[in-house]
């Protein structure tokens, strides 16, 4: 499958402080990309410097091989990425389906088009049913569902995940888990910043590790899972 995001050498620091460090690896279409790390390690620094919500301070980052380095999220939106974030805000004062036309604003000025768009988003992630409820009223399962289905408006190429499941019971982290695999199965290409590692390995065709700014290693779930350096990076210990 061809490339769809290359990732080379980035690094981003804050006055002295390397929060990423030559982080390069490439993401192909259609794939899910896990990105995983101790707390601190980097993971959502990285997820902005892909966004543009932060320019890197060296590498590049190219988005079906366009150079991206220096363009704002909005850009990087109608380009086709759009990503979610962790602490989850809604416009709470709106409806559900109204939060969602935001996203389908993106890419129309035709209200009559973004409900369309936004209605079948809901559909997709199973929140029709609130279509009209106050999305400040949302329990947060129902949230995190809201802001994929906000995202997918925008009808975006490749989604970025940041821990859509932190915050979750077993049965709503199930109902994303299966959510995101409906999506691979669409044909979106994801990368899901997650830290119950049971769920990574279910989701991911290939996984990323970051520590303290630095990639640790890369590979399909079953290396991850085996490395030591990998182990000992999220249990405290040096590696022999």
């Amino acid at each position: 499958m061809p490339t769809i995001l290359d990732i080379r050498h980035v690094s981003k620091f804050f006055g002295g402080l390397a929060a990423n460090s030559d982080v390069s690896f490439s993401v192909e279409q259609g794939m899910i990309m896990g990105l995983i790390g101790p707390n601190g390690a980097g993971k959502t620094t990285l997820f902005n410097c892909i966004t543009g919500f932060y320019p890197p301070s060296r590498g590049d980052v190219l988005f079906k091989g366009v150079r991206t380095n220096g363009l704002q999220p909005n850009q990087m939106c109608h380009l086709g990425m759009v990503r979610t974030w962790q602490k989850v805000r809604p416009l709470a004062k709106m409806s559900v389906l109204d939060n969602v036309m935001v996203g389908a604003l993106a890419r129309t000025t035709r209200l009559e088009v973004a409900r369309e768009v936004a209605t079948a988003q809901l559909e997709v992630v199973r929140l029709a049913h609130k279509a009209g409820a106050i999305a400040g009223g949302l329990p947060i399962g129902e949230r995190k569902k809201l802001e994929v289905a906000r995202a997918l408006a925008t009808r975006p190429a490749l989604l970025l995940l940041d821990e859509v499941m932190g915050g979750l019971n077993p049965a709503e982290s199930e109902e994303i888990i299966q959510l995101i695999l409906e999506l691979k199965r669409s044909g979106l290409t994801q990368m899901v910043i997650e830290h119950d590692m049971k769920a990574i390995m279910r989701i991911s065709d290939r996984i990323v590790v970051l520590n303290s700014g630095e990639k640790l290693a890369e590979g399909e779930p079953q290396q991850i899972v085996n490395d030591k350096a990998v182990v000992a990076a999220y249990l405290g210990e040096e590696v022999a």
